[in-house]
């Protein structure tokens, strides 16, 4: 059998690539973490029938998980996603 030289396996190696950018994905966003309204192209009206209201990242009453500032429920933006 062919012992193992250093401390890391290629097994923990793997699961480091995976498990640190999921606990990265699963942390909360800090305003710092959200894009600014130019970034995101926002706009105070809808994009035909898109509007932050219909969107799975609008938060009541006037929030975006994604966009900083006052965001609202007629606007539009880059990272709209549609409720299902």
């Amino acid at each position: 059998m062919v012992e193992q030289q250093g401390g890391c396996s290629r097994r923990r190696a793997v699961a480091a690539i995976f498990v640190i950018p999921a606990s990265l994905l699963l942390r909360p966003a800090s305003a710092s973490d959200k894009m600014t309204k130019p970034q995101a192209e926002y706009q105070d009206t809808p994009n035909g029938i898109y509007s932050c209201g219909a969107c799975t990242l609008f938060v009541e009453p006037d929030g975006c998980k994604v966009v900083e500032g006052a965001i609202s429920k007629d606007g539009w933006c880059k990272a709209f996603a549609a409720v299902d």
